[in-house]
């Protein structure tokens, strides 16, 4: 568990000041060559226990140094699974997944089906948890369920009230301490820049010459990390749903609040979007849908909704859960169908001068409310935490931001003026790395430069109207890189790649041939978000 999904407009001169005065403190050169590695000791294993074995795939786990400072000291294990190049004949190399996060579990993306069957023949992919995440040497912050549930439930995902804010803020600072006092010595060697050094032992591992990789989300921080880190080992590396390198390793506040911009970008041509084809395709299209939303949205504010089973709306249970269905085209009929369920609860009768709006059950109103309690249990004492804290661990690391947690509440009442949904939710996704154990000033981390010249070209991949990672993004990640060229999709959805057949027909030439997508291309998504009915 972590403190909630992130998310984040005009951010505080004071604060800026603060973050850019730390920017620079901790940043690393890039690593000398790696000495040279044992191989993979690969074991037959199902990802799948409850089905029958395909006979496609093999488990590791692969030791790195917990310190690279002292690369023959304490190891830590990196959970890896591939799925063995279906045609052993055109067999190429291994493909290295990432699915984001930061804190996302790769492991079982050995499995995934976005890429087309002549990649499929001609990769092992290879899906891998990076450190602290998951199966490898989970960072955690808590000993047991019951301490971390005494500390998760003081907090507000979206505070507004100043109980609920010094509420947050003061379980936040439970949370680091804790962090502190539990998580070991990892939690001073969680940065994508150790990542990235895991990565290519274990390219070397596999025996790969060069790396071969896709990263999705925070994922193409490591994309872009290896390709300035180990610039002449670049094979092909794929970035999708990016971040901007530059702008999240130097100003953390900076980056959260255009984070929160993309969001908004996002919702907006969402509403529009639905508005253009109205009801009952979009089931929220009937009438104006911006005022309606933005009505819930301010109802919310003050007073929660309880819905007939017992569950509760809030504030933070709808913005999390819209920020969510705006991550993938197919949650956005069922957003637009709580939406309108929502409204019928709070305003039963017709509303912005509309004669009757369609009708949806109220039940589709719980997605975007906190689960009723079920009948009262006994749980065990001292439950494992079985949670980790990659989350936090690799961005208090990565980002740089003010050390007084104060800050992010005058920070949410500015944004929040030019992203009224979600400005203050962005800006309660940091507080925690502001009191963080080992934060951005004190550890090693790379920092830059972004533009060191690759053995090859990137490919990179922009969503129109991706919310968590905002075009702009990938549009600063292609200038920053030395060599790379950046595919657009017309799509709100974060990341692209398995959502467009032509953008994996330019994927699979660019896997397997190295043959580099013109420039300029702007492409659609294979899927409506709101068919026809």
């Amino acid at each position: 568990m972590r403190l909630r999904m992130p998310a984040a407009a005009v951010a505080l001169a004071g604060a800026l000041a603060l973050v850019a005065g730390s920017a620079g403190a901790a940043t690393a050169e890039p690593a000398p060559v790696a000495p040279k590695v044992d191989p993979v000791a690969w074991t037959p294993c199902n990802p799948d226990p409850s089905k029958p074995d395909p006979g496609i795939y093999d488990c590791a786990v692969y030791p790195v140094p917990l310190d690279y400072a002292h690369p023959n000291g304490e190891k830590i294990g990196i959970a890896m699974m591939r799925r063995r190049a279906a045609d052993p004949a055109k067999r190429i190399g291994s493909l290295f997944l990432n699915p984001g996060g930061p804190g996302g579990s790769g492991y079982l993306w050995a499995t995934t089906t976005r890429f087309e069957k002549r990649v499929t023949d001609s990769f092992d992919l290879v899906g891998f948890d990076p450190r602290g995440v998951a199966r490898s040497n989970p960072l955690r912050c808590f000993t047991t369920a019951e301490d971390a549930d005494a500390v998760f439930n003081r907090m507000t995902g979206v505070p507004v009230t100043a109980a609920e804010i010094d509420g947050t803020l003061a379980a936040t600072r439970d949370y680091t301490t804790a962090c502190g006092r539990n998580a070991g010595p990892l939690i001073e060697h969680m940065s994508t820049m150790n990542v990235v050094r895991d990565l290519d032992r274990m390219r070397q591992a596999v025996g790969d010459r060069q790396l071969t990789f896709a990263g999705f989300s925070y994922g193409t921080l490591i994309g872009a990390t290896y390709a300035n880190m180990y610039p002449g080992k670049v094979r092909a590396v794929i970035v999708d749903g990016n971040v901007d390198p530059q702008l999240r390793l130097h100003n953390g506040v900076e980056y959260d609040r255009q984070r929160a911009g993309g969001f908004e970008l996002a919702l907006d041509e969402y509403l529009r979007r639905c508005a253009a084809v109205g009801a009952p395709r979009c089931a929220f299209g009937a009438g104006d849908t911006r005022a309606k939303f933005d009505a819930i949205r301010d109802h919310l504010r003050t007073s929660p909704v309880t819905l007939p089973n017992g569950s509760v709306v809030t504030l933070s249970t709808f913005t999390g859960e819209v920020a969510n269905a705006l991550y993938a085209q197919t949650r956005q009929a069922p957003l637009a169908r709580s939406l309108q369920a929502l409204q019928q609860v709070i305003s039963p009768a017709p509303a912005f001068g509309l004669a009757a709006e369609p009708q949806v059950p109220v039940a589709e109103a719980e997605a975007l409310a906190v689960p009723a309690p079920h009948a009262l249990r006994e749980a065990p004492a001292d439950t494992p935490y079985t949670s980790d804290d990659s989350y936090y661990g690799v961005n208090c690391q990565d980002k740089p931001y003010p050390s007084n947690p104060k800050v992010f509440a005058n920070l949410a009442r500015a944004w929040e003026i030019e992203a009224p949904t979600f400005g203050r939710y962005q800006a309660f996704d940091a507080p925690a790395c502001a009191t963080w154990p080992a934060p951005a000033r004190e550890v090693e981390r790379y920092a830059g430069p972004w533009n060191r010249h690759t053995a090859n070209p990137l490919m990179v991949i922009g969503n129109l109207y991706d919310p968590a990672t905002q075009y702009r993004f990938a549009q600063n990640m292609q200038r920053e890189l030395d060599s790379a060229v950046l595919v657009t999709v017309d799509v709100i959805e974060h990341c692209a790649v398995g959502r467009s057949k032509a953008l994996n027909a330019l994927v699979t030439s660019y896997l397997v041939d190295q043959a580099v997508p013109a420039p300029g291309q702007v492409l659609k998504p294979d899927l409506d978000p709101f068919p026809a009915v």
